[in-house]
């Protein structure tokens, strides 16, 4: 299952393993949030 989760008011990547019962997040997204940058490639 795929989702788009919202931290401050911005999306963030998420993808749901159903069998481990855990949550993926964008590593990325998270970075460009709490860095505020828009390049973090």
């Amino acid at each position: 299952m795929r989702n788009i989760k919202l931290f401050e008011s911005k999306q963030v990547r998420s993808v749901y393993n159903e069998q481990e019962e855990k949550w993926y997040f964008s590593v990325q997204d998270v970075v460009q949030i709490l860095t505020d940058s828009n390049d973090v490639n």
